[in-house]
Formats: C-alpha cells, sequence, structure tokens
C-alpha cells in the first residue's frame, strides 16, 4: 500500500507536472527549431511572441466571455485561440516586414539577426506590457480538476490523493494533436515538402523554383500558431504574467539545443528533458522516500531549491554546448 502511495505522489508531483511543462516547452521549441533550421537564426523574441498571443487570445477570451459564449467544461481561451494565432501571425509577419526582411535580403551574417531578435524583444515586451499589464491574470475557467485528491481517496482507499487538473490534461491533448498535425504538414503537403527542401539546402531549393518568400511566410505563421498556442497552454496550467515568458526563453531555447537545433523530433526530446530535470531535481523527495521505508528524518530530499529551477536549465544547456553542440539528434551546431 505505501507503495501506492508512492506512486501516487511521484505521479501527483513529479510526473503529471513534468509531462505537461514539458509539452509546454516542446511546443515553444518547436517554434525556436523551425525559425533557425528554415530562417537560420535563434529568435530570442520567441518567448515575448509567446506572451503577445496570449494576451491576443486573454482579450478574446474577455469578450467571448462578455457575450455570454463558452464551451464548458473546457476553458473559453480554447474557444479564442485561433484568434490569438491570427493576431500574432499578423504581428509577426509586419515585425518580419519592417525588420527581418532587410537583413535577409542583404544576407546578413546570422549574428546580425539574432540581435536585431533581441531589439524585437524587447518592444514585443513592452508592448505586451503596455496592452495588458504586468499582474499576474488568470483565465482558466471551466472545470478546474479532472482527477481530484478527495474524489481519488475515496474511490481508491490510499493515503495520498492525486489531482489531475484539467489544464494539464488539456496540454497533453492539445501538444500531441498539434505535432501531429505539424509533421504531417511537413510530410505529407507540398509547402511543407517545400520548407523541408528550402531547410536542407536554400540554394538547391530556389533551382528547383521554390518561392523564398512564401517559405519565410508559411515559417513565420506556423511558428506564430506554436508559440501562441504554448503560451496559452503555459498560461493556462499556471498563470499568466508577461514576465514569465520572459523566463522561460532559458528552458526552450535549453530544450531546443538539447534535442539539436533544426531537428522538430530533437526539440520534442528536449522539452520533456529539461521539464522533468527541472522538476524532479527541485522536488523535494522526503514524502515519497518515506512511504518507501526510508527514515529521513528532517532533510527534504530536495537538489535545488525550487526558486533556482532554470538554473538546472542553464547548467544543462552549458553541458549540452561544451560535449555536444549538435543535440542528441544531431541538428545543426549553434
Amino acid at each position: 500500500m505505501d507503495i501506492l502511495n508512492a506512486l501516487v505522489a511521484f505521479l501527483n508531483f513529479v510526473f503529471i507536472p513534468a509531462a505537461a511543462y514539458g509539452a509546454q516547452l516542446a511546443l515553444g521549441a518547436l517554434g525556436v527549431t523551425l525559425i533557425y533550421g528554415i530562417l537560420r537564426f535563434s529568435n530570442f523574441a520567441h518567448g515575448d511572441t509567446m506572451a503577445f498571443g496570449a494576451a491576443i487570445t486573454i482579450f478574446a477570451t474577455w469578450a467571448l466571455q462578455a457575450a455570454g459564449v463558452s464551451i464548458y467544461p473546457l476553458p473559453t481561451a480554447l474557444l479564442a485561440l485561433p484568434i490569438g494565432i491570427a493576431g500574432t501571425a499578423l504581428m509577426v509577419l509586419a515585425t518580419d516586414r519592417l525588420v527581418y526582411r532587410y537583413y535577409r535580403q542583404k544576407k546578413s551574417d546570422p549574428i546580425i539577426l539574432v540581435m536585431a531578435s533581441v531589439g524585437v524583444m524587447f518592444i514585443m515586451n513592452g508592448l505586451t506590457r503596455v496592452l495588458i499589464g504586468v499582474d499576474e491574470i488568470r483565465f482558466d475557467d471551466g472545470a478546474r480538476f479532472v482527477i481530484d485528491v478527495r474524489s481519488f481517496r475515496e474511490w481508491s482507499g490510499l493515503t495520498e490523493g492525486l489531482a489531475l487538473r484539467t489544464t494539464q490534461l488539456i496540454t497533453l491533448v492539445v501538444a500531441v494533436l498539434v505535432v501531429g498535425v505539424l509533421f504531417w504538414f511537413l510530410n505529407r503537403t507540398r509547402s511543407g515538402k517545400a520548407m523541408r527542401a528550402y531547410s536542407d539546402n536554400e540554394d538547391l531549393a530556389l533551382l528547383s523554383g521554390i518561392d523564398p518568400e512564401k517559405v519565410v511566410r508559411l515559417t513565420w505563421i506556423i511558428a506564430a500558431a506554436l508559440a501562441t498556442i504554448a503560451g496559452v497552454l503555459y498560461g493556462l496550467d499556471k498563470a499568466f504574467k508577461p514576465f514569465n515568458y520572459f523566463q522561460i526563453l532559458l528552458p526552450i531555447f535549453a530544450a531546443a539545443i538539447v534535442g539539436g537545433l533544426g531537428s522538430p523530433i530533437g526539440a520534442i526530446a528536449g522539452g520533456f528533458i529539461v521539464a522533468f530535470s527541472e522538476v524532479a531535481i527541485t522536488y523535494p523527495w522526503k514524502k515519497v522516500a518515506e512511504y518507501l521505508g526510508f527514515d529521513t528524518g528532517s532533510a527534504m530530499l530536495q537538489l535545488m531549491s525550487t526558486e533556482y529551477k532554470f538554473a538546472v536549465s542553464f547548467v544543462i544547456l552549458i553541458v549540452v554546448l561544451l560535449f555536444r553542440p549538435t543535440g542528441l539528434f544531431r541538428g545543426k551546431a549553434y
């Protein structure tokens, strides 16, 4: 029985939160690796693109709620998500036209585009804060739990209760659907194959008649969709605060680089590796150890305080860059 309690505690505090967080990081890393693989630069504005997309979705959510529209027991934000994606796509396309296109036509070095993306990051960060403010916003209406602690205890007879939030389940389901659609698009459609060809060999793709501007537009639109979905899922699961998306940029880049920049499969794997590492290292294992019969005394068995969870991403990033810069799936060296 104590083994079952330990398993439930592990699922409740480590596996389920890390799986949901990993799905959010994977979607964010997919956007980063897509831009890197096709447009040839690291987009440091991706975290704030997530924040902007989530903010637009929140405005649309409030408008739908004011009109009495809902999809209970699911969050209204899912209904507003297409509006957020459309608004974010328009924003990134305008940014490309005003900023990145100039440097692309001049065939500037990637580092120039990276520095331009840093400037775009600060502008988008400020714009998002002006639009929606700096306070924490909760917009996860609908049913709160799929499985709640009390019901699980009554059903199982265990001491430890299991809780599965609706937003966590939605994150995992939506992430699987989005990844499936993205891989189908890249591998089965003519536009997706053109994007892959452009990524593999730009000169050969141009000789084959592929329109580079169309590829660029599609890349930005898909990246905007991935950023908005990841941003909304992250906001639903935790809470929306613009600065949080600036902070999450480090684990997103760590996930993309761990998996291999330019590798979509690597981005997904990297997202879960980083998420499970962060959660497992910052979780106090005292309760699980005691259920398993270990005498821990006053020790919390916590390797690192929760406040330092982003340090885990930083260490992983440094180790990978030092010893395997192409990542686990042999993407392009950073």
